[in-house]
């Protein structure tokens, strides 16, 4: 039996270095404080060594998991069947990936997960957390401001214990309403419906305060004409029917996202109302598996969803290495998001 390889030691580092254990330690845990060549010298070792740092001893020393957790408040049947969440976690993943940080993944069911998931953040496994779609009078905010982990949101919180003073990632969810509702009438459309999203979501808020703004502009605004329903194609069809039913001489819809607009498309087809020529949609997101899937063409509100994700990463990474934090306090950032047309409007 051959002898097993023993692996290279931060020993044997310092000693191919030719520097103090202390200084090699520094240099591989990202300390300051060692000139320039020593620490070229550290790496070179390191590399023809192949040393790899224990991650435990690196933690004590910097006080670092290099872990960032990603909450998200949405049961898993929602998660894993929307293209949004998907585009979100890869920006976020590219950018932890390219600064060598571990993304964990905690969902929410409930209120036993929202506990569960105040415990694993307050038991110190991971550096900061980014959340995102998060609910009315969500708990989750207050449980993480109480366990001191550096957040940052995904979409305005607006609400709630512990958002006050939040760091958030969003888009102008109101001003691309507004571009919506503009274009449907500038199309020389009368009676402009809304199929919002779930209204104790801010983004789905901000949406139909954004349609507000310009139905009342135009003086056409009518109740009837706004139908709530969840981000999803079964909650687009049963809004569409409810629609049809109530005013069948709608001739416009704005959907609060791509897959509402997408169950809006298949009652209408059913009911024989001919896109764009009877009825005219635009959706919200821009995601191309559910865009590809429309006939015609999805025209359709963009925001750059996997940027959102990246930024939320970027922030929070820098703000764990801000030597002030309450000097140097990160900022919140809204894209700009942009009308997409195609064939639907």
């Amino acid at each position: 039996m051959s002898e097993a390889v023993s692996r290279p030691t931060l020993e044997a580092v310092a000693a191919r270095a030719g520097v103090s254990r202390a200084t090699a330690s520094r240099v591989v845990n990202g300390g300051d404080g060692v000139r320039e060549p020593l620490v070229e010298r550290v790496r070179k070792a390191v590399e023809e060594l192949g040393y790899v740092p224990n991650q435990a001893a690196r933690s004590l020393v910097t006080r670092r998991h290099d872990a960032i957790a990603v909450v998200i408040a949405e049961p898993e049947t929602r998660i894993f069947t929307d293209p949004f969440f998907a585009l979100q976690l890869r920006g976020i993943s590219k950018e932890l990936t390219a600064h060598d940080n571990q993304l964990v993944l905690l969902l929410t069911e409930g209120r036993d997960d929202h506990a569960r998931v105040a415990r694993y953040l307050t038991g110190g496994h991971v550096d900061g957390a980014l959340v995102f779609s998060l609910h009315l009078d969500d708990p989750l905010p207050g449980l993480i401001e109480g366990a001191g982990v550096p957040t940052v949101f995904g979409g305005r919180p607006g609400w709630g214990e512990g958002t006050d003073s939040a760091v958030y990632v969003d888009c102008d969810n109101r001003g691309g309403a507004q571009d919506a509702v503009r274009h449907l009438a500038g199309l020389g459309r009368t009676r402009i419906a809304h199929i919002t999203g779930p209204l104790d979501q801010t983004s789905a808020a901000d949406r139909l305060q954004g349609y507000r703004d310009v139905m009342a502009t135009l003086g056409k605004a009518d109740p009837r004409l706004v139908v709530p329903s969840d981000f999803t194609p079964a909650g687009g069809e049963r809004a569409m029917g409810e629609l049809l039913d109530r005013c069948p001489d709608v001739d416009a819809v704005f959907a609060a996202n791509d897959l509402t607009a997408l169950g809006a498309l298949r009652v209408l087809r059913e009911h024989g109302r001919r896109v764009p020529e009877d009825v005219a949609v635009i959706g919200f997101d821009d995601v191309l598996p559910v865009t590809g899937q429309t006939e015609p063409s999805l025209t359709t509100v963009r925001q750059d969803i996997e940027e959102m994700g990246r930024l939320m990463a970027r922030i929070l990474l820098a703000s764990l290495t801000r030597r002030n934090p309450e000097a140097d306090a990160p900022a919140s950032v809204v894209l700009p998001t942009t009308l997409v047309r195609r064939a639907t409007a």
